[in-house]
């Protein structure tokens, strides 16, 4: 029994690190399993269970016949919805943060209710007004869609950033002669970077995962969801989990390469 208590006192002290790490663990596993399939080599078409070890689907990961086509069109989508929404929403962030005007309010409710809208009904309603105005679904019909579905995402991370910065660091810009642009480009702007960039990231992956507002809205275009999602219901590649693999390790290489730009910007200060 005195043994026991040590070792529960050591439990107590860490359970929130064990809590964490737990955590983690559980949302890594499906990587992980990803990861471990896309070296399979499976008897039939459906890769869910493990045959035997093979690297022929990395050797040739554009195997199947269209799926790089949909990776490539969903990327691109990714990178256009992305820039649409970083360039409108820091606007909005910043006009909502600092200008006080009419109907403000309104607004900043109607900006951030995609957020609490379910996905379903916001491309329900861009396909009805898309049918109503005539417009052929395809590429733009998606665009449209991506970026006003993360356009409120981008304005909650810059708005946050831009209203925790000090005012007096402009102030002292101007008291230097700066001008409003040079202010904006060398204070402003800089603050605000962290914000504008994870707001970026953000509607990056979101477009790039999006299946329900591209489903309802893409016509007889397929993105890389989309034929995921097709392909699952008559056999699942192996090369499908090849690409998960390798943007996951994308994602994770960002990540570290920004903590570690970070790390040597601290350690130069």
């Amino acid at each position: 029994m005195p043994l026991l208590r040590p070792t529960g006192h050591w439990i107590r002290q860490n359970l929130v690190v064990i809590a964490g790490l737990g955590t983690l663990a559980y949302l890594i596993l499906p990587n992980v399993v990803v990861l471990v399939f896309s070296f399979n080599k499976p008897n039939g078409r459906f890769n869910y269970e493990w045959q035997r070890f093979s690297t022929d689907a990395w050797s040739d990961p554009c195997g199947v016949a269209d799926m790089c086509g949909s990776l490539t069109l969903s990327l691109k989508l990714a990178v256009w919805a992305t820039i649409g929404a970083t360039v409108l929403g820091t606007m909005i962030a910043f006009a909502l943060a600092r200008y006080r005007f009419r109907a403000r309010g309104a607004v900043s409710s109607l900006v951030f209710l995609p957020m609490a809208m379910p996905e379903v009904v916001m491309a329900a309603s861009l396909a009805t007004l898309f049918l109503n105005m005539g417009v052929d679904f395809g590429f733009w019909t998606i665009l449209i869609a991506h970026i006003m579905f993360c356009l409120s995402f981008v304005v909650t991370a810059v708005k946050a950033r831009v209203m925790s910065m000090d005012p007096r660091l402009e102030q002292a810009a101007q008291d230097l002669y700066a001008t409003p642009a040079q202010t904006f480009w060398r204070v402003t702007l800089p603050i605000a970077a962290p914000g504008i960039a994870s707001g970026a990231l953000l509607s990056f992956a979101l477009s790039f995962d999006d299946f329900v507002i591209t489903n309802f809205n893409a016509g007889s275009t397929v993105t890389f969801p989309m034929f995921v999602w097709g392909s699952a219901q008559r056999g699942t590649p192996v090369q499908i989990n090849v690409i998960g693999t390798a943007m996951f390790a994308i994602a994770v290489l960002c990540v570290l390469a920004g903590r570690l730009a970070g790390s040597r910007r601290k350690r130069s200060r």
